[in-house]
């Protein structure tokens, strides 16, 4: 211990910090090392988490004693690489992650007997409206949904019955396409009694309304809807027919469809003259007798048996009057038209299709233009399947050119040997690299720092230890000088100037020794001044 600590303190307090900080920044980058190296890899559990997510599955975390990361205010939580698939495996039956809303699992663990119908109602409206959340995140490039249902109750003694509405809010990745945001609308529309898509408003994380309901801008986006899928449609029929006659890949087709948006509505009335039907009938006769007495009334003629009143009745006259009425039915036709929109007006259709191809006598392959014969073959197939009109003003080419030749792609070869044995992941390599570059700056600071102090320091040493050495056996021991001579004294005093002058500097314990060494023995130093005043100059 006594050597340990004239060691220390013969190095010096800027030596023995000097080390002691070296030792210290060793001790903490290897540590680091270490550490980094037995560290797991760490790699996503989930992702756009939300609070009641993230503080459940941290939870079950904890309680299983798993290192976890959290990151993005608690959104993403990292696991070791090595145990992601049974933890998600694990979290799924647990019911984790919920995603971020309440689901029918609310009447889950209800209690039916002690809650109220309003309660009840208000459970039904959250489970609804986070079932119908979980579902609209479903879709592509929705990254969250929050849905709110007005589901107005029908007063009592009311005739009138109110419509229910829905707002969503979404946060998405990038646009919504126009057919997307129709599909949210109508699933929302079919998930809710009596909720009609125009009843439905959708709006985007940055306030922008995406549906407000108007019906115009409904039937317009239905229109170009229809007008796309029969273009597809059309064009898919007319390349397979074509590519099965030139081959596959050697078709190209385009197809326009001029559609009329315009919903007409025509109703007429037609009658027919000869399609007459007796409907009623009726018949009116009328009979009247008239005598011709010239007005006069006598006794005798009133007489029975006179023969004037017979022949006053035979001069009497006699009309008869009939009536036939008939009503008839006449035929008429009332015919109501009534034409969507999405009617085709014209169709244009431009077909390009390659030449072929044959081996000359050198065995390359060269290039020939089709017949105008084949050509009109194709563009006869091509018309009978779009259903040419020429009326409605229809057309059809097709032009055959050579197609640009398609840059050579290289095969990437599947890994081999070694390589596909391992199977190494992008993750593998950058955790590679990385402690590769961690390896080169320890040795960069072996060698660039730490070995020049420890150098250092040697040095120091090796010269303290030559001038102890040089300066003990001549000035330590009395009896030994006055054996020996003076002229022992000068030698190694001679010898300890040497090697200071080797050196290039005395160090200044060396002069602390060696004043300390004079006032102890002021008759030697006093003999060895003397002797340097004697020696001859040169």
């Amino acid at each position: 211990m006594q050597g340990l600590v004239d060691f220390l303190k013969g190095l010096g307090a800027s030596r023995l910090m000097a080390m002691v900080a070296v030792t210290v920044a060793l001790i903490g980058f290897f540590a680091f090392v270490i550490m980094r190296v037995t560290t797991p890899q760490m790699t996503t559990l989930f992702t756009d988490l939300s609070v009641e997510d993230s503080s459940g599955i941290v939870k079950d975390l904890e309680r299983q004693a798993i290192p976890f990361e959290l990151r993005n205010d608690g959104t993403v939580i990292m696991v070791p690489k090595d145990k992601v698939i049974r933890l998600r495996m694990k979290l799924a039956e647990g019911g984790l992650p919920k995603g971020g809303g309440v689901g029918y699992e609310i009447f889950d663990k209800s209690d039916a007997l002690g809650s109220t119908s309003f309660v009840q109602n208000i459970n039904h409206l959250r489970a609804l409206e986070g079932e119908l959340a979980r579902t609209i995140r479903a879709i592509d490039r929705i990254q969250a949904a929050r849905v709110h249902l007005v589901l107005p109750e029908r007063p009592l003694f009311s005739r009138e019955t109110l419509e229910p509405s829905a707002s969503i809010v979404v946060r998405v990745r990038g646009t919504l396409e126009p057919q997307q945001i129709r599909a949210i609308r109508h699933v929302v529309a079919s998930a809710v009694k009596g909720l009609k898509p125009q009843r439905v408003s959708i709006v985007d994380e940055a306030g922008q309304l995406l549906a407000d309901g108007a019906t115009g801008d409904t039937d317009n986006a239905i229109g170009d809807e229809r007008r796309a899928g029969f273009e597809k449609r059309m064009r898919n029929q007319i390349e397979a027919i074509v590519s099965s006659v030139v081959g596959a890949g050697r078709a190209r087709v385009q197809l326009s469809a001029d559609f009329d948006y315009n919903k007409i509505t025509q109703t007429s009335d037609r009658f027919d003259p000869e399609g007459r039907v007796l409907r009623s009938s009726q018949t009116r006769e009328e009979s009247s007798a008239t005598a011709d007495n010239s007005g006069q009334v006598t006794v005798n003629n009133e007489l029975p048996g006179n023969q004037n009143r017979d022949n006053a009745a035979t001069a009497r006259e006699q009309s008869k009057k009939t009536e036939e009425t008939n009503n008839y039915e006449i035929s008429r036709t009332t015919k109501t038209e009534v034409t969507e929109i999405g009617r085709v007006n014209r169709l244009s259709v431009a077909v390009l299709v390659d030449g072929s191809y044959s081996k000359n006598d050198k065995g390359e392959m060269v290039y020939q233009e089709r017949s105008k014969e084949q050509l009109d073959r194709i563009a006869a197939l091509v018309r009978s399947a779009i259903g040419f009109d020429q009326k409605r003003g229809d057309q059809v080419e097709v032009v055959n050119l050579k197609f640009a030749e398609a840059p050579a792609v290289v095969p990437i070869g599947e890994a081999t040997g070694l390589l596909g044995m391992l199977q190494f992941t992008k993750d593998d390599i950058m955790y590679v690299i990385e402690l590769g570059v961690m390896m080169l700056l320890g040795l960069v600071v072996l060698f660039m720092v730490i070995r020049p102090l420890v150098r250092r320091i040697i040095a120091s040493e090796q010269m303290a230890s030559l001038t102890r050495d040089a300066s003990v056996p001549a000035l330590t021991d009395g009896s030994a000088q006055a054996v020996t001579g003076q002229n022992l004294v000068p030698n190694a005093t001679a010898q300890m100037i040497d090697v200071a002058q080797v050196q290039g500097q005395v160090h200044a314990q060396a002069v602390h020794r060696v004043g300390e060494l004079a006032e102890r023995n002021p008759n030697e130093t006093a003999s060895i001044v003397r002797q340097w005043l004697a020696e001859p100059v040169t």
